[in-house]
């Protein structure tokens, strides 16, 4: 940029601090403030994947159907509290409209354009001597115990050969060969060599760490109180830690970016989907590379001397309380698909509050009503996965550059 922009990014997860590292790179002054920690959010305790294969949307035909019958069971995958709320009416309306082939098809593409850059992101980010994540290309493998959901994971994979994607079918055998650390009762698997993890919180906190060192400022422990407006812009954001000015400000703030524009007006048509994660010290029997409890839809990811269960999806609100009947379920479908867990040493529970939109679509733009504020936000379960393309789109926009991916089907207009 000709002149340096100054840069207020709120929110210090994933999203924001990799905003601030590419805004760097463009020669702004960037300034973030984060109510909490550095990473103290969804960035922190999620299962550190980087799966361009997890790029067909949660909307997928048939998924309401499911998500109808699992709202019974208050341990399901997929559980919507029942509460009068008119936000999530209007997102649960929406969300029905999206579950159907075309929106999904649409969304695929655009989903899977962001993953791969990112994952081109992380490797060269990987290669720097200043950061070590735990980055490994070991591929994510999808397993079952039943072969109506063998039949379910394979069509999915053949979805997304569709659009370039190279997974690899496997039979029982097959599958046991590739990761002897299974159950017998696994029948099959399907392989996406593609894939890739790392260790989120690690990944995140070396990232700003840099992003520091190289002059941006980190306000931690600084909540947003409100945003001042004047001819169309936001003038001035108020924090408890004092007023700011900026030319640009990133909305980076996940589950609680609608209600910090709600006040304006604006609309950011995104609810808190609660997960869980379950941290255990890595058995001797540990896999060897990132698994996806097909049935279960729970991810188990090794991270050197841990062992990682992170899964569900929980519709509740602003909820930050722990059910431990959902905690203790996902240990239970563990023990389903892995030996050698019937005595796990815990490290750690944690649950957080993703982003979710209601076509499983992130937000990425400027909006229309706010010509300086950009919103990045919406990257439900994938987070991690889409952080620094998203990181990257932002500090073009920023710059006015073209944007290396289309950023029509990101934009906030189109739940107009």
């Amino acid at each position: 940029m000709a002149d340096a922009e100054d840069v207020l990014i709120i929110g210090g997860g994933v999203i924001g601090v990799c905003s601030a590292y590419y805004l760097q790179q463009q020669g702004a002054r960037v300034t973030l403030v984060e109510k909490q920690d550095i990473c103290a959010g969804s960035s922190y305790g999620n299962s550190g994947l980087v799966v361009p294969s997890h790029s067909v949307p949660l909307t997928a035909p048939g998924v309401l159907g499911q998500g109808l019958r699992w709202m019974l069971d208050p341990v399901s995958p997929l559980y919507i509290k029942p509460r009068l709320d008119r936000e999530l009416l209007r997102w649960l309306r929406r969300f029905r409209a999206a579950c159907r082939e075309a929106p999904m098809r649409r969304a695929i593409p655009t989903l899977l354009e962001l993953q791969s850059g990112s994952l081109e992101l992380y490797q060269g980010l990987a290669a720097r001597e200043d950061l070590n994540f735990g980055f490994r290309r070991k591929g994510w493998l999808q397993i079952f115990k039943d072969e109506s959901a063998r039949k379910k994971g394979v069509k999915e994979a053949e979805l997304l050969e569709e659009f370039g994607l190279h997974p690899e079918v496997l039979n029982a055998a097959e599958v046991h060969a590739l990761e002897p650390n299974l159950l017998p009762s696994v029948v099959g698997g399907v392989n996406y060599p593609e894939d890739a993890q790392l260790i989120p919180d690690r990944f995140v906190k070396q990232l700003a760490s840099i992003v520091e060192h190289q002059g941006a400022t980190l306000k931690t422990s600084t909540e947003v109180l409100g945003l001042e407006t004047s001819g169309g812009r936001i003038s001035t954001v108020v924090t408890t830690r004092g007023n700011y000015r900026p030319d640009h400000v990133v909305l980076a703030a996940g589950a609680w970016s609608p209600v910090l524009v709600r006040e304006l007006g604006l609309r950011i048509p995104i609810q808190a989907a609660k997960g869980y994660s379950v941290t255990i010290k890595a058995p001797s029997t540990c896999p060897g590379r990132p698994l996806m409890l097909f049935e279960k839809k729970i991810a188990a990811t090794p991270m050197g001397e841990m062992l990682r269960f992170g899964g569900t999806l929980e519709l509740a609100g602003l909820d930050l309380t722990i059910n431990r009947l959902r905690v203790d379920a996902i240990t239970r479908s563990a023990r389903e698909y892995l030996p050698g867990l019937d005595n796990m040493e815990l490290i750690e529970i944690w649950r957080g509050l993703r982003p979710a939109t209601p076509d499983g679509v992130p937000i990425i733009g400027r909006t229309r009503q706010l010509e300086n504020l950009i919103v990045a936000s919406g990257h439900g379960m994938i987070g991690m996965s889409l952080g620094p393309m998203t990181g990257k789109l932002v500090s073009q926009i920023v710059s006015d550059q073209q944007p290396v991916v289309d950023l029509t089907p990101l934009r906030l207009e189109r739940f107009d």
